[in-house]
């Protein structure tokens, strides 16, 4: 391909190409270039520009190609399509930067722990820093690469963070974007061509959710399931996996000292099993406390002889003393952290395992409606895994003063650019090929909605799931709430009987039962509105709450 021959002449041509250097040099390199600060325990602090302190929907693009396009949900306002003359344009001015940097560094990695789908990824950037994020966050190259369905064909990604007086100088192509408005920001990704830019955006989150877009647009033809999840592993085997978005638990729930973690983010589920994609964490900071999440706390700010650091943060206020403020978001409430898997005590070294016996569906309900916990069928899986739902809630967001029902199809909406059967008739396949268990865990309010009731104890949380992963909730009875078509328990080991029914917990019965039909009505109006004409199973269609 035309694409490959560039880059490979790029690469060769280049008088300073710095190519998979050792973590150390790469660290030395950071510091040496001032791309961040290093702070006195030991970890790397960064900033970006204000546009780059978080993902831009906005400008993240998809090339609509022949071999591609009858295979992506065109109609999800996350699939932002770009013709083929204008990504190679785009690709064009970004040669020619890099052409022009003084050096340029290249790092191999792959996608995935399980050999059988590893993606290798060429990462090619200006930046020490983006360099040792990939070093981070993608798994290093195994010997038995060539048994992957993917080969040894890489993923090139070219990355330019952030460069003003480049991006006046050569960017021209998406300043007029198809809205009238103007940009000089592209985040883009060719699926044929195997080829990805980020240009404009330091936010090292850019790099890490493109790759995550492309292996969730590859998988499913390959009967490999891309999950944004969590996972962890008893000591006798047994997988959970828990989906959640920003906000509902994923990553303190699935950080258990009894568990071994695989990962906190990003999993495929093959004929093999589980395996994590990743090699680290991309931990949110904001109001990270040090009691209730030792565990990342440590791994990134916690000096310890027995590693070597090259952490970064990003994006956290640090004052003069190298003292961290978490609580502050003047910055962006987005402050994050990256390191390896391997700063955490309890993981799995391999990031695989088996076939899971339980999945966790984690819903922040700020309507205080939904059961804590609740057992779903196959069916019932599929119906809650398109839906994503959770709440944003009063106060998070300006002009926000009452809870916003939100849906993110399989707790993920962003990254998964396919037509949504694809991945919620593999999800079902998959709960009834292994016999897997499903529940859904309401994390969010209890006694009334937010503001009126209270957040459900994490305490109360972690006796639910224990409940489940010890098999307990399989002796139960249950009931069937036939306004969300949910199985509800009438008890729970060590959970008092009382908060497993909501609307036991509202002292007036009419709100409850008039803000739960309120929810309904939003699950059924966003369903008929998003999924008409989908090819959406109708027995899970049928299972829509309002129906």
């Amino acid at each position: 391909m035309q694409f490959n021959f560039k880059i490979n002449d790029l690469i060769e041509n280049h008088t300073n190409v710095k190519k998979n250097l050792q973590r150390e040099e790469v660290i030395r390199q950071v510091i040496q270039y001032s791309e961040a600060h290093l702070t006195q325990n030991g970890c790397l602090a960064a900033w970006t520009p204000k546009e780059s302190t978080g993902r831009s929907p906005a400008d993240t693009y998809v090339v609509k190609t022949k071999e591609s396009k009858n295979f992506i949900d065109w109609d999800s306002s996350n699939n932002l399509a770009i013709s083929e003359e204008t990504f190679a344009m785009l690709l064009e001015d970004a040669f020619k930067v890099l052409s022009d940097k003084k050096h340029i560094y290249v790092t191999e990695r792959v996608l995935g722990a399980d050999s059988s789908y590893a993606l290798p990824v060429r990462t090619i950037t200006d930046k020490a820093l983006t360099a040792l994020f990939t070093l981070n966050m993608f798994r290093p190259f195994s010997g038995n690469i060539g048994k992957s369905v993917f080969n040894d064909k890489y993923f090139t990604i070219l990355v330019l963070p952030y460069d003003k007086i480049d991006i006046n100088r050569y960017q021209k192509r998406l300043r007029r974007k198809p809205d009238g408005k103007t940009s000089d920001m592209a985040i883009v990704m060719d699926f044929t061509n195997r080829i990805g830019l980020v240009f404009g955006s330091a936010y090292c989150g850019s790099v890490k959710k493109l790759l995550f877009t492309v292996m969730n647009y590859y998988l499913p033809f390959e009967n490999v399931l891309p999950m944004h999840c969590a996972a962890n592993e008893s000591e006798n085997g047994d997988v959970a996996l828990f989906f959640g978005l920003s906000g509902t638990g994923k990553t303190t729930l699935s950080a258990d000292a009894n568990r071994a973690l695989f990962g906190d983010d990003e999993h495929g589920w093959s004929e093999n099993g589980i395996a994590n994609f990743e090699n680290g964490c991309y931990a949110k900071l904001i109001n990270l406390d040090p009691e209730k999440e030792p565990e990342i706390y440590r791994a990134v700010f916690h000096k310890d002889k027995y590693f070597k650091h090259g952490a970064i943060v990003e994006n956290t206020m640090v004052y003069p003393d190298g003292s961290f403020d978490l609580y502050d978001d003047r910055l962006t409430p987005n402050s994050r952290a990256s390191f390896p898997l391997t700063f955490l005590s309890n993981i799995k070294k391999t990031s695989t395992g088996s076939h899971p016996k339980i999945i966790f569906f984690l819903t922040a309900d700020a309507n205080g409606v939904l059961p804590p916990i609740s057992r779903l069928n196959t069916k019932q899986a599929m119906l809650w895994f398109l839906m994503g739902y959770t709440s944003k809630l009063a106060g998070t967001e300006t002009g926000i003063i009452k809870p916003v029902t939100t849906f993110s199809r399989f707790f993920g909406q962003p990254f998964m650019p396919s037509l949504p059967h694809y991945y919620s008739d593999l999800l079902g396949k998959k709960l009834q090929e292994h016999e897997v268990c499903a529940y859904l865990v309401n994390t969010g309010w209890t006694g009334g909605s937010y503001g009126v009731g209270n957040r459900i104890d994490i305490t109360v949380t972690r006796a639910m799931i224990d409940a489940a992963l010890n098999g307990s909730l399989e002796q139960v009875k249950y009931y069937e709430d036939k306004l969300f078509h949910i199985l509800v328990p009438l008890t729970c080991p060590n959970v008092s009987d009382k908060i497993l029914n909501p609307g036991n917990t509202w002292e007036n019965k009419k709100e409850y039962k008039q803000r739960a039909e309120k929810l309904a009505a939003e699950f059924s109006a966003y369903f008929d509105k998003v999924y008409k004409n989908k090819n959406i199973d109708p027995e899970v269609c049928m299972l829509c709450p309002g129906k």
